[in-house]
């Protein structure tokens, strides 16, 4: 069945210049079976030859409109050649892991066939290790990263022992690309994009009003900020075909610890170590902008469970905050700027979702990105963005294929111009796998900033405890700093004496004469002077009042034949006072 292609999914055919190809992919290391001593190339092979018939993206190929004036389609393709698509690659000796980068960067500097389903598998070996890799193309046409991880997951087992697979729908007539069905669907694109801009027009004036409208509950006007403006740097260049690519593994632990503790998102810390690393790259080099660096992050906006081979993807520009030299406040201003980019996102996100392409726009666009490249336009104009930021959630989980474990899944992706590098991140297990992918003559040494971006989480992590402790032992700190700091002997003494004041009330307590009894109330009087009830209360009342002067001189007495702390710690009396 023909299915044309929406806007976003044909936007990276039609961006594909002989500088730019659109394909992504990931470099996979397994581990064999304990034992193993089959060819692996072939029980691979065997193994996407049982699966094809449940991934329609291993099966179907593109077909061209006429006159290329709209979208193509995509068509189930007669047959597919197993033995074209899945290579087999040897990594020369020593095997090191630097040779194995090198020469996917190489693989993943050539074209997909367009006359063939948009993908190829390399398996390589001859590691140092004796592990096996895996190195596949897909072109972005087909799916992004989110569809990727579902196409990941279906094609994975989760034990070393393979699950059944459910046999393929019986054959079928295939539907041909003729003449009557191309001109059908040429002449009823048109009507789709008029009713899909219909359907969009309440969305526009949902952004229209959130834009320059009071909110309706607070009745403020909250416009989104505008995203912050890139400066020029190396990084933002014309670029060529070929490509260099580095593969780095850190904790995912570590990432979230010092997420957690500084009240930010991985997403956040995921891009605090590119800013960090590319500030001391470029500082390296001299070529640090004063103004903070910028980076374009595509976010997914597909549902759970939506598992489409389509682009469902969105995105939004935020700052680096490159200019900042302190680590962790560099990470809360990416933290703020990132809270802000999401609210501009969230707020044109009904009118992002909704564009379509009209008539002409392979021709159009095609020639405009064949100009840009041609003439060098992106070395003139002022970047976009600095780079491509993107993170992908994998599985938590360990996978296996043909009976090998999945070790690591480093992500590759497309650099285009005016932005010559592109990081990708992915979790899996309990590691967070970094692919970055630049193109050569920009960024030929880009393993460095893959092991700056190692640094700068260790870096962050160390700072870590540093900035916690004022929150975790504030009391201990307080304590600490109310300290009294050394003072000299006569102030010593002074205070020795003004400490032990406080201890003789205890002293009286334990004087030998009893404690006398509280003095009584003075009874209320309800009659005259001279009644000799009144009489009595006075009597009583005297003789309180010299039951306590006698207490209080003895009182006085015992205080001052009280013991006091010397110098030494001995206690000692204090002479009575000689009287006049």
């Amino acid at each position: 069945m023909l299915q044309q292609l929406a806007g976003a999914d044909a936007s990276f055919l039609y961006f594909e210049t002989p500088e730019t190809p659109m394909h992504v992919g990931g470099l996979y290391l397994y581990d064999l079976p304990p034992g193993y001593s089959g060819d692996f190339y072939e029980d691979f092979k065997k193994w996407i030859g049982e699966r094809m018939h449940l991934f329609p993206i291993f099966t179907r190929k593109l077909v061209q409109l006429p006159l290329d004036i709209d979208a193509p389609a995509w068509i189930e393709a007669d047959d597919v050649d197993l033995d074209y698509h899945i290579r087999r690659h040897t990594v020369p000796k020593p095997g090191r892991f630097d040779q194995l980068e090198e020469l996917v960067g190489r693989l993943h500097s050539n074209f997909l066939d367009r006359s063939r389903p948009l993908w190829e598998i390399y398996i390589i070996d001859g590691l140092a290790d004796g592990r096996v890799a895996e190195f596949t193309k897909f072109h972005h046409a087909g799916f992004d990263g989110s569809a990727a991880m579902a196409l990941v997951q279906k094609l994975y087992d989760t034990t070393p022992v393979p699950r059944p697979v459910p046999p393929p729908a019986p054959p079928h007539e295939k539907e041909h690309a003729d003449m009557v069905n191309m001109l059908s669907l040429l002449f009823a694109s048109p009507m789709r994009q008029y009713l899909r801009a219909m359907r969009s027009i309440p969305d526009i004036f949902k952004v229209w009003s959130r834009l320059f409208l009071p909110d309706p509950e607070t009745l403020r006007l909250l416009p989104p900020e505008l995203p912050p403006i890139a400066p020029a740097t190396r990084l933002n260049v014309s670029i060529t075909s070929q490509r260099s690519y580095a593969a780095r593994t850190v904790s995912l632990k570590d990432v979230k610890q010092v997420a957690k503790s500084n009240g930010v998102t991985v997403n956040d810390v995921v891009m605090a170590m590119c800013s960090g690393a590319l500030r001391r790259y470029l500082s390296d080099r001299r070529d640090l902008p004063r103004e903070a660096m910028t980076a374009f992050v595509p976010m997914s906006v597909r549902e759970a469970g939506n598992m489409q081979m389509t682009i469902q993807t969105i995105g939004m520009i935020s700052s680096l905050a490159t200019d900042i030299t302190d680590p962790v406040k560099r990470l809360h201003a990416i933290h703020e700027s990132a809270q802000k980019a999401k609210y501009l996102t969230d707020t044109l996100k009904p009118a992002l979702l909704g564009w379509s392409l009209p008539w002409g726009a392979p021709i159009m666009a095609y020639g405009m990105m064949n100009m840009i490249g041609r003439y060098h336009v992106a070395d003139r104009l002022p970047p976009f963005a600095n780079l491509t930021i993107s993170n992908v959630v994998g599985s938590p989980i360990p996978l296996y294929i043909s009976g090998a474990k999945l070790i690591a899944n480093y992500p590759i992706s497309i650099p285009v111009h005016g932005s010559a590098l592109n990081i990708t991140v992915q979790s899996y297990c309990d590691s967070l796998d970094m692919g970055l992918t630049a193109c050569r003559h920009a960024l030929s040494d880009v393993r460095k900033i893959g092991d700056y971006m190692v640094a700068a989480l260790a870096e962050l992590k160390t700072a870590m405890p540093q900035r916690a402790v004022p929150h975790t032992v504030a009391p201990e700190a307080v304590t600490s700093a109310e300290k009294p700091a050394p003072v000299s002997p006569a102030h010593a003494k002074k205070r020795r004496s003004a400490v032990a004041k406080p201890v003789r009330p205890k002293v009286a307590k334990v004087a030998s004469k009893p404690k006398p009894a509280k003095e009584p109330k003075t009874p209320r009087i309800l009659t005259a002077q001279n009644n000799p009830v009144d009489q009595e209360a006075r009597d009583h009342r005297a003789r309180g009042e010299g039951a306590a002067a006698a207490t209080k001189s003895a009182g006085e007495q015992a205080v001052e034949s009280s013991p006091t702390v010397g110098k030494n710690g001995t206690p000692h009396h204090k002479a009575p006072p000689q009287r006049q």
